[in-house]
């Protein structure tokens, strides 16, 4: 990870500490085996290649997430963050056997938070979700992580109540789970949450967000709308490396998913169109994930 390049297309400078907050690592089958019933099958996509789009950008931190097709095995996760070193963070999935110990070596190893993905695995239990937001909130505050959440947006409004009562940050990817063309009724309770402090959201996955297969304008205004209602409490991340649509619930015939081909400097140009000015950009790159993420 090297010194910001020079992107003058952007119109903003890439700040020194600039955080990619979400991508994942897919390793190689024979190393970390995926279990049999998943809702996709990965291919691999080794840290060195994200190294090489974070050289592109000038991104000098990150935040690896475990992609939810591994569960609750973090090792691939943990090799990466073993990697990076001082800057990196992780996001981990863990369950009611998860021990302290186990907690107090995951935060050694640079982990910061737990992921919750009801949205990639088909979960529509609301009552289960709100149990599962509470219990695992209670479980992680004593370490001062956040708990992270992908859900679709009419199931955020059923959860919102959850997610203000939770003793620890929230964390919501993609936007919220909000798509282009969503009304102002469908995106008040996103809103509401972000613009009360209740909730961060990461400025991510804008190709799930927009309606369009290029471009993506429509995903740019909702980011946009992001800004506008508090800057104080976005990141924003990659997503690399792009996985396609695979929102399911598990099966044991899950199909090999590809890996779309982005242009990793026209994402970061959706977040400085959505941005606008230059302290905006910055903090949203660095400061704020620098706060989130203790770095």
């Amino acid at each position: 990870m090297t010194a910001a390049p020079d992107h003058a297309d952007l119109g903003l400078t890439v700040p020194p500490f600039a955080c990619d907050c979400h991508m994942h690592v897919f390793g190689a089958p024979g190393d970390y085996p995926i279990p049999a019933l998943r809702s996709y099958t990965p291919q691999a996509a080794p840290l060195a290649s994200w190294r090489t789009v974070a050289a592109t950008l000038g991104l000098m931190r990150v935040v690896v997430v475990q992609p939810s097709v591994y569960g609750l095995d973090n090792r691939c996760t943990l090799d990466a963050l073993r990697s990076i070193g001082a800057q990196g963070r992780g996001i981990v999935q863990i369950d009611p056997a998860t021990l302290d110990p186990d907690l107090q070596d995951l935060h050694a190893a640079g982990v910061r938070g737990v992921r919750l993905n009801p949205k990639s695995v088909g979960l529509r239990d609301l009552d289960g979700l709100r149990e599962l937001i509470g219990r695992t909130a209670r479980r992680i505050a004593p370490f001062g992580w956040h708990l992270q959440i992908y859900t679709a947006l009419p199931m955020l409004a059923e959860l919102a109540e959850a997610i203000r009562d939770a003793p620890v940050p929230v964390v919501l990817d993609h936007m919220g789970g909000a798509r282009a063309g969503d009304d102002a009724a469908a995106l008040r309770p996103l809103l509401d949450l972000l613009g009360s402090g209740r909730c961060w959201v990461k400025l991510s996955g804008a190709y799930r967000v927009s309606r369009l297969e290029s471009g993506f304008e429509d995903a740019t205004a909702i980011a946009r709308l992001l800004v506008q209602t508090n800057a104080e409490q976005l990141v924003w991340g990659t997503d690399w490396p792009h996985t396609a649509h695979h929102a399911g619930k598990p099966r044991l015939d899950a199909p090999l998913l590809a890996f779309r081909a982005l242009d990793a400097i026209h994402l970061m140009r959706c977040l400085a169109d959505a941005a606008r000015d230059q302290s905006t950009f910055t903090r949203i790159l660095e400061t704020n994930a620098a706060r989130l993420y203790g770095f």
